[in-house]
């Protein structure tokens, strides 16, 4: 019978943990989200253990009730959760609060494509309609909430603001009478963007730039009156990719500075399709003579004349349609524009008030009024000689019989000279996909400059910190060139711009009596009032109803959300105003950020926010904009389901978010490898971990000088990626953070302390100090570890917390980790000239690494306990060795290691990059030791164990005989 041989695994630490490998996410985290977090009232729990503490306000901006959420929700709703949960953990109170746009075309939209389908009228019944209005932005708001739930958003999901209560539509209204009462509000007919199928005015950020294709043409207009005699019976040339605004052209621009050639036309190609400037004299920009001539087909003119465009300036024009109808017998003026460029076209702009923003600037300096020519439905008013009913974009966006008409009637008219067809950017609505018209219609009008408001915002932005820091270029920029503000919609659905002007003079109704009245009933029974009750209970008996048109159109949408600071942080007693950060998609710098900050700027004088930061937007894999038309857009929830909301959390946060990021099967892939780097360092820590108790910590800042070296540097590194995940956070720069907690569990824990600090881990005695405080810092990175991870992957973190350790530090009692915050940095542990000696340190074991992967490559080695490397170091290193106390066997995880100040023998492995450090690996001497597995001469030494090396037979004397120790 032969003797069974001792294995000794009883007297091995071999760390053990439930806490899964598999995260299993997918299953987990809606049980953690309903079990902890929602039974459990994580955010009331937050907020009622942070009620002393400062406050820091995130303002949520407010979403569109109108769908599910896509890629770009997910990508700033995680952002701004992490700025939450980030503020909570640096010691703050940051409630969450968040909030929906219920008004608006969106809904609308959406809605009256309901009604069309069904044959109804929206109109017939306004009340109901906006009814229907509400329910539908009811159920989105319902199922965006749950949406943002599942991505792990922390809020007071009980008392969201939400734009169409009763009391925010009151204050909305009321906001946009203090304008009024400021006598900033105006009313005037001016060019906007409009949507024909969704008969409203819109503004820049409901506009969206995709390529369209254009008919263009060349027009001659007939020199009436000319400044210089070499215009006599000349065409002044103009070039227009919009022909249909032709019969509203009041005038041309020219440009002083610019060089005009006069031109006579004499001969064009065979196959020219028009040859109406045969034998005429024409007037172009010499710059462009060129475009034009091969344009026209022209294939011989003589120059006559070169002018100065300041020649030009004053003459006078008549309309190229001048004997085709009464209606265009006036004179077209020659008018100086500084906006007129030599980049394309003639040199000259036709220009149309009704129709352009330069040309209606123009008009007014020049006492040309915009004529009211398009209806709402894209077609002429019936009184435009020759076109009255021609269409110009229909109700689906197409275009309709107008240009066509336009070009016939120039062509019989003998004006027009060439025609062609340019695709370019041209302005669309978002929302319908249609291309817009610039239209003249008379709107309601923030004033901006008399009243100093653009002067107030332009100065308060510099007041405001931005990030990323040149974002503030942008919003300067918005500010500084943007119109007045056209706060009217011809929609239903929204709140009513709550206002009456006398029906004989156009002024408005400023009575603070009426207002108040407005005011109290829109608390009541919110904006529905206005269409249904009579105008003469918000009038009172001080006026006639009959006297007084009252308003119908409704608030520009931007005007709503630009409004929620004063009925969100100023009014709620959780908040406070002005807010700390506002944070949105970099779109915003013409949306919400520049909106919040005109209305508040309007109303109290300063910015609504100290801080903005912008993300950027979510691209498909090959750097596309996502479309459905495209069919490159990406579910967040499918990925949710798929993966789980924490690997799509660190897609987010592990990306610089400020520019435009990509989503593709491949990114997300990389974050499970991050995310299983994270889990699996946890997972180590708890198994290295278990069985810990308050009795075997090592106090690391009494006791710190005993430490030995590598638990030294371990700690200063802990506390100088705390600074940096601290610091990083704080400026909302989460991808640096999260660099740097994935580098020190990559770079410093896996590949450094957790691999030299096995051997002491597993086989030392438990009651020793070295192995003690192994355990006690190992401690330390849990804590610090789950913290700094906590607002990233904030699922998994407080799963984790469930498993660990009974008796930890003293805060580890609360419930969930999210209640903890940031550790303070220890002084003891900074310990800079350790840091730069470790610097060598690590070089001299890189070489020693090297050389022992190159035996193992080679077959002569298979593990490093095989070796007894021969490191050949200068008295400098053998200095420093000694004053760090470092043993290079635990270092290089081998079972020996000799020192050696001679000079290296030929062939010893070295790196370039690492000066006077050489190595030859020999074979361990010895026997190999059952327990640890070193090979050593000392084996055996202990006659009880012949088998073991004596630290491995005193640990295991130490297990088996504890009452001998």
């Amino acid at each position: 019978m032969t003797e069974q041989k001792d294995d000794y695994k009883d007297t091995l630490f071999l760390p053990t943990t439930e806490f899964p490998m598999r995260a299993g996410l997918t299953e987990k985290e809606p049980k953690i989200l309903d079990q902890w977090w929602q039974q459990g009232n994580l955010y009331k729990t937050l907020i009622e253990r942070t009620a002393d503490l400062d406050q820091f306000i995130l303002h949520w901006g407010p979403p569109f009730a109108n769908g599910h959420l896509h890629m770009g929700h997910a990508l700033t709703y995680v952002i701004k959760d992490t700025v939450i949960r980030s503020q909570f953990m640096l010691g703050k109170q940051a409630p969450s609060v968040t909030g929906w746009d219920c008004h608006g075309l969106p809904i609308e939209w959406k809605v009256e494509e309901e009604y069309r389908k069904n044959g109804k009228d929206k109109d017939a019944d306004v009340l109901q309609f906006r009814k229907d209005c509400r329910a539908y932005a009811e159920k989105w708001k319902k199922t965006q909430a749950q949406e943002m739930k599942r991505l792990g958003i922390v809020a007071d999901w009980d008392n969201p603001y939400v734009t169409m209560d009763h009391q925010s539509e009151a204050d909305i209204a009321s906001e946009a009478l203090r304008f009024v009462e400021k006598r900033l509000v105006y009313r005037a007919l001016r060019p906007v963007m409009w949507s024909v199928p969704e008969r409203t005015a819109l503004a820049e950020a409901e506009i969206e730039y995709k390529e369209h294709k254009s008919t263009t043409i060349y027009v001659g207009f007939n020199v009436v009156e000319p400044k210089h005699a070499a215009l006599e019976n000349a065409m002044i040339v103009i070039w227009t990719t919009t022909p249909w605004t032709i019969p509203a052209n009041r005038m041309i621009a020219a440009h002083d500075d610019i060089e005009y050639g006069v031109y006579k036309v004499s001969a064009y190609e065979e196959e020219a399709k028009y040859k109406t400037a045969e034998g005429k004299t024409i007037v172009i920009a010499k710059a462009l003579a060129d475009s034009v001539k091969a344009s026209f087909g022209v294939t011989e003119w003589t120059l006559v004349e070169t002018l100065k465009g300041s020649d030009i300036v004053g003459s006078t024009c008549h309309h190229p349609l001048h004997n085709e109808d009464p209606y265009y017998n006036f004179d077209v003026p020659v008018l100086h524009g500084e906006f007129v460029t030599t980049d394309t076209g003639t040199g000259f702009v036709h220009c149309a008030p009704s129709h352009g923003k330069d040309d209606f600037i123009l008009g007014q300096q020049n006492g040309i009024h915009p004529e009211d020519t398009v209806l709402d439905d894209g077609s002429y008013h019936q009184n435009v000689g020759l076109f009255g009913g021609k269409v110009i974009f229909d109700d689906n966006g197409k275009s309709g019989d107008a240009n066509g008409a336009v070009i016939s009637a120039l062509f019989h008219a003998g004006h027009l000279l060439a025609k062609g067809s340019l695709r370019h950017e041209y302005p669309h609505s978002w929302r319908s996909g249609a291309p817009v018209i610039f239209r003249a219609t008379p709107q309601w009008y923030i004033e901006l400059d008399q009243s100093g408001l653009r002067q107030t915002a332009m100065s308060e932005i510099d007041k405001v910190e931005w990030f990323p820091e040149k974002s503030i270029n942008r919003i300067k920029a918005m500010v500084d060139n943007r119109p007045d503000w056209c706060i009217s919609r011809q929609r239903v659905w929204g709140v009513p711009i709550a206002i009456f002007y006398n029906k004989a003079s156009g002024e408005i109704l400023n009575d603070p009596e009426v207002h108040q009245r407005i005011r109290d009933i829109f608390s009541q029974e919110g904006a529905d009032a206005w269409y249904g009750r009579d105008p003469q209970d918000f009038l009172g008996d001080a006026y006639t109803a009959d006297d007084y048109e009252q308003v119908r159109d409704v608030i520009d949408v931007w005007f709503e959300s630009g409004s929620t600071h004063a009925f969100v942080c100023e009014k709620r007693d959780d908040l406070s105003w002005p807010a700390d950060l506002y944070l949105e998609g970099s779109d915003q710098h013409r949306g919400w950020f520049q909106s919040s900050l005109l209305q508040s700027c309007g109303t109290r004088g300063q910015a609504p926010y100290r801080q903005v930061a912008t993300n950027g937007f979510v691209l498909d894999k090959d750097g596309r904009k996502m479309s459905k038309s495209l069919g490159n857009t990406v579910d967040p929830m499918k990925l949710v389901d798929q993966y789980g909301a924490d690997i799509v959390r660190l897609w987010v946060l592990g990306q610089e978010y400020s520019s435009d990021i990509r989503i593709s099967d491949e990114a997300i892939k990389l974050h499970v490898d991050s995310y299983r780097r994270f889990r699996n360092t946890i997972r180590y820590l708890l198994g290295a971990l278990e069985g810990y108790s308050a009795s075997e910590r090592v106090d690391l800042v009494k006791d710190y000088d005993q430490l030995p070296t590598l638990e030294k540097w371990i700690l200063h590194r802990i506390n100088a990626v705390n600074e940096v995940v601290k610091e990083k956070v704080s400026r909302y720069s989460f991808h640096e953070a999260y660099q740097a907690i994935h580098d020190f569990c990559n770079m410093d824990l896996s590949s450094v302390y957790f691999d030299i600090r096995k051997d002491r881990l597993y086989c030392d005695r438990p009651d020793l100090f070295d192995r003690r405080a192994t355990r006690t810092v190992m401690e330390v990175i849990y804590d610090y570890l789950t913290t700094w991870l906590a607002p990233y992957i904030p699922f998994t973190m407080e799963e984790t917390w469930g498993y660990k350790p009974a008796q930890v530090l003293s805060d580890h009692s609360v419930s969930s980790v999210h209640y903890r915050t940031y550790n303070d940095t220890v002084a003891e542990w900074v310990n800079d000239g350790l840091i730069e000696q470790w610097k060598r340190i690590k070089d001299i074991r890189s070489v020693i690494t090297g050389a022992l992967e190159v035996e193992r490559k080679e077959g002569r080695i298979r593990s490093s306990l095989e070796a007894h490397p021969v490191l050949y170091l200068g008295q400098d290193d053998v200095a420093l060795t000694e004053k760090l106390d470092i043993d290079w066997a635990d270092m290089a995880i081998t079972s020996q290691c000799t020192i050696d100040t001679s000079a290296a023998p030929n062939g010893a492995f070295t790196i370039d990059t690492v000066k006077d450090v050489a190595v030859v690996v020999n074979g361990a001497k010895g026997q190999k030791c059952q327990r640890s597995w070193k090979i050593l001469p000392t084996v055996g030494d202990d006659p009880d164990y012949p088998d073991l090396s004596p630290r491995d037979a005193d640990a295991v004397r130490y297990y088996r005989q504890p009452n001998l120790v």
